[in-house]
């Protein structure tokens, strides 16, 4: 499925379901090639077409999957059905990816005292795990600053194969691509709020409600000030992307959503 701008970027969901994914990985980490992974959603979709830095950095994903009901729905309204793939399901499997591999890993996110948390959590759950590097960024952090700079150096010293970036869209896909384009042996994951639930900063939605795909009541809930606008101005876009979903009914090749 694709999604395609005036300015001719695109945007591919090439990742059916989470062992496509996984199994693509697997191959990268095995080939010592970069790779960067994007999950997309409706909050991505609305800020595409907005941010031109954010929406070329995410035509350059090696790996994009579906972090969102309404991007399955649309998926199976084009006739090009993906599977729901969010992005902080995918933490605990690709450090098993990471541990099979022989690999460290690098976590880059919020705050110290949660990437310390998410790390010893990440321990626990995967027996073999080597935390080669956490490091949280100053605010506001560019991805295209000197900062930026210093962590793939940081990175670079450490040897991680693997980096969990939790530091929010659109800055974690911008620096994904910039780092992968400098380390050529390293992948990039953009997970949003993956460590803050291992961790306990945030808490994430009962199983029941995830399981009823209403996931994103519970996370406006929990704070209606920050997100309730932002799940709105995605709500708006909807009935477009519908309609261009349609017509991709008819291309068997996938042109634009």
């Amino acid at each position: 499925m694709q999604f395609r701008f005036e300015d001719g970027a695109t945007v591919t969901v090439n990742c059916k379901d989470e062992a496509e994914l996984l199994a693509k990985v697997r191959a990268r980490l095995a080939g010592e090639q970069p790779f960067a992974i994007a999950t997309i959603n409706v909050d991505h979709l609305q800020r595409l077409p907005e941010d031109a830095a954010f929406r070329h950095a995410y035509a350059a994903h090696d790996l994009i999957c579906a972090d969102g009901n309404p991007v399955v729905w649309l998926s199976k309204l084009a006739k090009k059905p993906v599977s729901l793939v969010p992005g902080s399901d995918l933490v605990v499997p690709l450090m098993r990816e990471a541990v099979a591999a022989g690999v460290p890993v690098a976590l880059v996110g919020a705050n110290d005292d949660s990437l310390a948390k998410a790390a010893d959590r990440l321990r626990e759950l995967v027996p073999g795990l080597t935390v080669a590097l956490t490091h949280a960024p100053g605010f506001p952090f560019d991805p295209d600053g000197a900062e930026g700079a210093e962590i793939i150096e940081k990175l670079r010293a450490s040897g991680a194969r693997i980096c969990l970036l939790a530091i929010g869209a659109p800055r974690q896909e911008r620096f994904a691509i910039r780092a992968r384009n400098a380390l050529p042996a390293t992948g990039f994951a953009s997970i949003g709020a993956g460590l803050d639930f291992l961790s306990g900063h945030q808490q994430r939605a009962p199983k029941i409600m995830r399981q009823a795909k209403m996931e994103w009541l519970w996370r406006m809930l929990s704070n209606p000030k920050r997100l309730a606008g932002r799940y709105a101005r995605g709500f708006t876009i909807l009935p477009g992307q519908a309609l261009k979903a349609w017509r991709q009914r008819s291309d068997p090749s996938g042109p634009s959503a």
